[in-house]
């Protein structure tokens, strides 16, 4: 075995360059010729003088036998020769799989046991999954017509499907598909010859064809679900950045979802159809006032006439309404403020999926044009009743606490001052102040008495606890069919805890803003992928998370077990650990091959 070197030009550009070679001499016949083992390319690193180690190094690995002299190499050359001999096994003539038929040849040898040793483990569940996903929707065929070299479809399959197996940053995706994946054995591609840099390209050939590619997968997950393009979810959500992001137009500083105050942001927004898979998304800067994206999502977005958009009382300003009816959509939205009412006597009462009873008033407006559902729920009136005695009790708190000091020799007793405190204790109330009529009494400017009694304003939360209102200008509906697709947005909030926790959607450490875009449009296609795969699974009664189904799908590896044969020979045989019972479920209901990458062995 040795390390061949060979001149090569290329026909196109005319550029002369060398390529390297793993070589063996075997005898055929009567004639000796030299049989490639592994195109190592043509920026092998390892310097001349440490071929011959590195040869024998590999031989030693792949006979399992120590050689008479010990083989000193470099660290970077032991990395070398692992990868390289690991590369012999598992690109091995695989083994015939068995069929209904017939079972595959047996062979049986005498090997010393105690020889046995178990190498190169690779996790391989979550890349089998994610393979099947990314080949169902389309995306393997789509990456082909947009005539992207091997090199670039590679590095897009790695990076999605690292972001659905081990949620981080692109650099973490790197290690992990060098040291623990084994995604390459399934493609046969060597991620160990990729430099860093090819992963954050394959990000930017992602952001330049986004359009392109949204638009393949949203038609492609409709004809896999015939699925009706009758109901759009809208919503926002933000992460934050690590560090100061000073090069990113879009890093501005806003309210964090996080509660992340200290970070500048960036703004996703999220189209979804009502079965859950995206449509469109568009990222916005880190203060952008959700009200002001809406037309901008939705134009070009090609919905039918009529579609019903969902959205949250955030977006639901008047300005917007009027452009939905303007451009013909339908509309169901969350009311902002306004007065809220309920009469039990006119109302229809029904049960939710979660048990509790929904009673709602279906009120139309004086045109007819549009319709408002008053909802009452239990659950909501005891969160209504917890919070307003929260803040209730810490306002008269803060008054009784004013009043008691009045009594006092170095109480603040100025009328003035007295009132500025009442508004600050107002301005902390969260609305609950205006229920409370408070009288100050003073004889000039000292004050003497400080009182108050509470009265609830009529149709507030605190008049009509557990109260929510609902608009729509679909009058034809009834109450319950208008309730139930409201409540659909709360698949798209699940949409975004997906992204977040299970994604890897946060934070983000890029410096520049394409590469902030294509990290946040990894992770909107890996949740594309991970929505196929659920859906496909709750079809067959299978309605685990994706942290849980990752879980499972993560305890599956290939690995190497060599042996010494009896007759001095080495075996080597690369196969997937055998499915348990909860993987293998998930296996038959993809109907995916439970030993992804089948078996190879060589002997040496």
């Amino acid at each position: 075995m040795f390390i061949r070197r060979s001149p090569t030009r290329n026909k196109a550009t005319g550029e002369s360059y060398f390529t390297f070679r793993l070589v063996r001499t075997e005898r055929v016949g009567d004639k000796v010729r030299q049989v490639t083992l592994l195109n190592l390319g043509r920026h092998f690193p390892l310097a001349q003088d440490q071929w011959p180690a590195l040869c024998a190094r590999i031989e030693q690995l792949t006979c399992g036998q120590a050689s008479l002299l010990p083989v000193e190499l470099s660290e970077a050359a032991e990395r070398l020769a692992q990868r390289y001999a690991g590369q012999l096994v598992a690109r091995a003539a695989p083994e015939p799989a068995a069929t209904a038929e017939a079972s595959p040849p047996s062979e049986t040898v005498a090997v010393a046991s105690e020889s046995l040793e178990l190498l190169r483990p690779r996790t391989v569940g979550v890349e089998h999954a994610g393979l099947w996903a990314l080949s169902t929707l389309g995306l393997l065929e789509l990456f082909r017509e947009l005539r992207l070299t091997g090199a670039q479809q590679a590095m897009l399959i790695g990076t999605l499907i690292g972001r659905m197996a081990q949620p981080a940053s692109e650099l973490a995706t790197w290690h992990w598909l060098r040291e623990a994946s084994g995604l390459g054995e399934l493609l046969d591609v060597d991620f160990e010859a990729f430099p860093l840099m090819a992963l954050y390209r394959a990000s930017d050939v992602l952001v330049k064809h986004r359009e392109r590619i949204e638009t393949a997968v949203f038609d492609r997950v409709k004809d896999l679900f015939a699925l009706e393009e009758t109901i759009t979810l809208y919503d926002l959500t933000n992460t934050y950045f690590e560090g100061e992001a000073a090069g990113q137009p879009k890093a501005q500083r806003g309210r964090s979802k996080e509660k992340r105050t200290d970070c500048p942001l960036v703004t996703l927004a999220l189209v979804v159809d009502g079965s859950g898979f995206v449509r469109r998304s568009r990222v916005f800067a880190g203060n952008a006032a959700e009200a002001a994206t809406l037309a901008e999502m939705l134009e070009g977005l090609k919905a039918p006439p009529g579609a019903l958009v969902v959205m949250d009382a955030g977006i639901a300003t008047a300005d917007n309404l009027r452009w939905l009816v303007e451009q013909g959509y339908r509309y169901l939205v969350a009311r902002r403020g306004g007065h809220r009412q309920f009469d039990p006597e006119q109302a229809v009462a029904f049960e939710s999926t979660g048990g509790d009873e929904i009673r709602i008033q279906k009120v139309l407006s004086e045109d007819g044009q549009e319709a408002r559902l008053y909802c009452h729920s239990p659950g909501r009136e005891a969160k209504d009743n917890a919070i307003a005695a929260r803040f209730c009790s810490r306002f008269e708190a803060g008054l009784d606490k004013l009043a008691q000091g009045l009594g006092k020799p170095r109480g603040e007793k100025r009328h003035a001052q007295i009132l500025e405190r009442i508004g600050r204790l107002k301005e902390a109330s969260r609305g609950v102040s205006q229920h409370y009529d408070i009288t100050v009494e003073a004889e000039g400017d000292r004050v003497t008495a400080l009182r108050w009694e509470r009265q609830p304003i009529a149709g507030t939360a605190l008049s009509h606890p557990g109260v929510y209102c609902l608009a729509t200008n679909e009058t034809g509906w009834d109450e319950q069919t208008l309730w139930r697709t409201y409540t659909t947005l709360t698949d798209l909030e699940a949409v975004f805890r997906s992204l977040k926790s299970e994604l890897g959607l946060r934070p983000i450490y890029h410096h520049k803003e394409s590469r902030t875009d294509g990290h946040l449009f990894i992770s909107v296609l890996a949740y594309q992928c991970v929505q196929l795969i659920r859906r496909r699974l709750k079809e067959q009664d299978i309605h685990d998370s994706w942290t849980r189904l990752r879980r499972i799908l993560s305890v599956q590896v290939r690995l190497t077990a060599t042996f010494r044969q009896i007759d001095g020979h080495t075996l080597n045989i690369r196969k997937p650990s055998r499915a348990e019972p909860e993987l293998l479920a998930i296996y038959r209901a993809l109907d995916l091959d439970p030993r992804p990458g089948g078996t190879r062995k060589l002997v040496r």
